[in-house]
């Protein structure tokens, strides 16, 4: 996939999510099966940077499904502008997942990868947005036919720690 990220976009684009935060979520019980039952998760987020602002990493912390940690790296490409974030927690060590590649345009960032879900192919959106207002918010979609729909499957709102 090829990012046309714009002119704007910079390693300073997530300044904003640096520091400590409480989190206000909620996530489809079942991904991808027409299922419109939402399931509460709270937990907490702790960011820095790191590569002297070129990345940036974040610890999640939740009680749900017995609790779990989980982070996210993001690197910032200069030559390109784009930010790749991946994604790896508790709950199944190992490899990274593939990383959603994308930029933002004002305050809302747009991220995307081809992934597998349950063996078939999707692909995979993060957006943040809100990130000028003190209260951001991170949304994750899938889409079982290559973009043409989405369904957006969890929902993170912030406020400071």
């Amino acid at each position: 996939m090829v990012v046309h990220a714009p002119e704007t976009s910079s390693a300073r684009d997530f300044d904003f999510w640096m520091g400590s935060w409480n989190v206000s979520g909620r996530r489809l019980r079942e991904r991808l099966a027409g299922c419109e039952e939402w399931v509460e998760i709270g937990g907490t987020s702790v960011a820095w940077p790191l590569l002297g602002g070129l990345g940036n990493v974040d610890e999640f912390h939740t009680d749900y499904g017995g609790g779990y940690s989980g982070m996210s790296l993001r690197l910032f490409e200069p030559e390109t502008r784009t930010w790749s974030i991946y994604w790896a927690d508790s709950r199944s060590p190992g490899p990274l997942e593939p990383p959603v590649v994308g930029a933002f345009a004002g305050d809302v960032g747009v991220f995307e990868c081809d992934d597998t879900f349950d063996g078939r192919p999707i692909r995979v959106r993060y957006t943040w947005s809100r990130v000028t207002g003190g209260s951001p918010r991170w949304e994750q979609a899938f889409s079982p036919d290559g973009g043409a729909t989405w369904e957006t499957n969890w929902i993170n709102d912030f406020t400071r720690a």
